[in-house]
Parts: C-alpha cells; structure tokens; sequence
C-alpha cells in the first residue's frame, strides 16, 4: 500500500495513514486502499478488532489540495463518480462486523471528521482540533453528514456544518464525536485497555451488537421493531457463542474465545 500501513498483533489489526507530510491528508489512492483494507478485515476471522490510527502530528487533514486540484476541472459525472468512492470507504468503516476504534492523535478536520465518525469508539488526545471547513471553500460535508450527524447530532452538526469553526477536543467530546479524551501520554494505555476489552468478549455477540445499534438507531418503538428484537435475543441465546457464554459463566470457568 501507498498511503497506509496495516499491522496485526494478538487478534488486533491496525489500519495507519501514513502520509504525514501531508497531515494525512486523502486522496483517491488512499480512499481506494483504505475501502479495500476494510472490506479484507471484515472477512478476516483472524482479526476481533481494529484501530484506525495515522502517523506524524495530525490525524487527517481532509482532502490533499493536488486531489482537489484535479477535482475543481471534474464534469458532473466525475464529481459522482469520485463522491461514489468517497461513500464506498465510509461505508466500508461503518459497516465493518468487526468493532473500529479511531485512535485520535492531533487535528481531524473536513473528512478527516467523516472517517473518525465512520468508527465506533474515538479515543483522542485532549490537545487536538476539529472542523468542518468546506463552506469556507464553496462545498459542504454531504458525503460525510450520514456519518457526523449520527455521531455529534443534528444540533451540534447544523452549528459546525455553517461556521466552520474550529473546535476543541473537549467540545467534541461534549457533542458526542469522542468517547475518552486522554493526554498524549495516556493515549496508548487507553487504547490498549479498550481493545482488551473487545477482545475478551464473544466475538459473534460484539458483531451482533454493532449491528443491533445500527438497525435500531432512530427507529420509533413499533411492534415490528419489538419483534425483531425479540428475534434477535432469541437467535443469539441458541447460538453457539451464546450456548457457551452462558455454561462458562454458570460453570465459573473462561468461555472458550478466551482460552
């Protein structure tokens, strides 16, 4: 890969942009791979969870300017075509089965925020900035808001979507973007204390979890929506994972993903 590094260690893969000089900033190649990276991992039996992380002093600084060069001189159907690929790699974060957690070390901004929201637990250092820049350019966050909106909510998203201002990791956190906010020193630790975490559960039930989330999110409280998840409890409890979760904790012995 070009503008990625990917790593593996004990059950854990790590995705890393790795085009610093740039602040990690995308471009086509790095939208192609990382759509790729994803759709591998998801396959991947091997891996329980996943970290996002990018190397040097900022996490991504949005879209390189050389790609947004090439873009200023796009046709209607480029612009839709390259928009496609754009949503084909958050969608390939957001739906990933295995858990994604964004490891935040220094600014996220315009769709640097998308990729951060696309995951499912941030973790970020406390001196880092957001913003969503591109009303000051003539665009707006469209590819991204399914994504940011879910993640800060409509509020917040109505307030940073129109004055592009730049904001504090605490005030992402307020707004729901970040879980943890840690120092620079802590940041490793807290990662690593979260991915354990992941890793001890029933991998079956983590992925059913995160689907469960995103299938019930939003929905209003009908009796369809009773019903399924009725089925959901049903099927899980008869499941393999769930059968042996349920005899180890009654036995008070490990369950079997752990040994």
């Amino acid at each position: 890969m070009q503008t990625l590094s990917l790593t593996h260690h004990n059950a854990i893969a790590t995705v890393t942009l790795n085009r610093p000089d740039v602040r990690n900033a995308f471009n086509e190649t790095t939208i192609a791979e990382l759509t790729q990276v994803f759709q591998q991992l998801d396959k991947d039996d091997t891996v329980r969870a996943v970290v996002l992380a990018a190397n040097g002093p900022a996490f991504c600084a949005g879209a390189d300017l050389n790609w947004m060069k090439k873009m200023a001189d796009y046709t209607h159907a480029e612009n839709l075509a390259d928009a496609g690929q754009l949503a084909a790699m958050l969608a390939a974060i957001y739906r990933c089965s295995k858990p994604v957690l964004a490891k935040v070390q220094g600014d996220c901004y315009a769709g640097g925020m998308g990729l951060v929201a696309a995951c499912d637990i941030v973790v970020c250092v406390d001196s880092a900035n957001f913003c969503l820049s591109e009303v000051r350019l003539g665009l707006i966050p469209a590819t991204i808001s399914p994504y940011v909106i879910k993640a800060m909510g409509e509020s917040a998203a109505r307030r940073y979507f129109i004055t592009a201002e730049r904001f504090s990791a605490a005030e992402a956190q307020r707004c729901g973007l970040v879980h943890e906010l840690v120092s620079a020193e802590a940041l490793d630790s807290k990662v690593a204390e979260l991915t354990k975490a992941l890793v001890s559960n029933s991998p079956h039930a983590v992925r059913q979890a995160k689907r469960l989330v995103q299938e019930v999110a939003g929905r209003e409280i009908t009796a369809e929506l009773i019903a399924a998840t009725v089925e959901g409890i049903a099927q899980i409890r008869a499941s393999e994972e769930g059968r042996e979760g349920v005899r180890s904790f009654l036995e008070k012995r490990k369950p079997s993903w752990l040994n």
